[in-house]
């Protein structure tokens, strides 16, 4: 579920597209159009149902064997796609066997904590620590401390939930989860700690996932040595992964 700019138009999807032609699947592309889309209305997620729907309709796609990639608001809006889809009743649904995240916000209540942070050591560029407090706290009605059901609802995961509510939605497919901590980078950089990385997020979610039953997850932590990018984002980390190697994995889910 893409958001690249124009002239980067489906950049990380095209990372897979050899590798999947050879294995007889197709790799479909989403956009709102809506710049940074957190999907925090109901509309944008409808849009998305409704292109998936129309793509599947014209090309004749079989409903089976579906896999939700992606880094970034990439994977967060995969989660927020099928929560909603889940709940909804619409009677077209996507048959999903899997999902493979990278290296991105699940828990937004530590995002949240993450950014004021950011704000008050002011050690890096707060453009995006600003501007993603402001679209949380008036999205989801006020901040953690005000409104800390709002953000445990909009979370795929979250240590603050002690329900952890949405954990159930995910427990049935298979999950393949890519982090890159980058702790070194992240402490020189960004005077950030371990509670201010992403990969907090996903140990979580896997931790829970096990406890719910699910037994199929697997975690791929990515090292110094296998990402040379001298910057360390979500992006650079999908850039590095062994896309033969994953898709290995897709191809072995389909055959359980």
């Amino acid at each position: 579920l893409e958001d690249s700019k124009y002239e980067k138009k489906n950049f990380s999807s095209k990372q897979m597209y050899s590798q999947a032609s050879e294995n007889n699947f197709a790799v479909l592309s989403v956009s709102t159009e809506i710049p940074i889309d957190f999907y925090f209305s109901k509309s944008s997620m409808i849009s998305t149902h409704k292109l998936i729907q129309e793509v599947f309709d014209k090309h004749n796609l079989p409903n089976e064997n579906i896999f939700f990639l992606g880094a970034s608001l990439v994977g967060h809006r995969a989660m927020r796609y099928i929560k909603f889809m889940k709940e909804s009743d619409f009677k077209f649904q996507l048959k999903i066997r899997g999902i493979v995240t990278c290296n991105f916000t699940m828990d937004f209540t530590r995002k949240w904590y993450q950014h004021k942070r950011d704000i008050r050591i002011n050690r890096i560029d707060l453009w995006e620590p600003k501007f993603i407090n402001y679209l949380l706290e008036t999205n989801l009605g006020g901040t953690p401390q005000t409104n800390p059901e709002s953000y445990h609802n909009f979370s795929s995961y979250s240590y603050f939930d002690e329900e952890n509510r949405n954990i159930k939605v995910y427990k049935e497919y298979a999950i393949r989860a890519y982090v890159e901590p980058a702790i070194e980078y992240k402490l020189k950089n960004q005077l950030r700690t371990l509670y201010e990385n992403n990969t907090t997020d996903i140990v979580g979610f896997l931790a829970e996932l096990e406890l719910a039953g699910n037994e199929n997850t697997e975690l791929i932590v990515l090292q110094p040595e296998d990402n040379k990018s001298q910057k360390k984002n979500t992006q650079s980390t999908w850039n590095a992964i062994n896309k033969d190697e994953l898709m290995t994995w897709i191809q072995k889910q389909t055959e359980k």
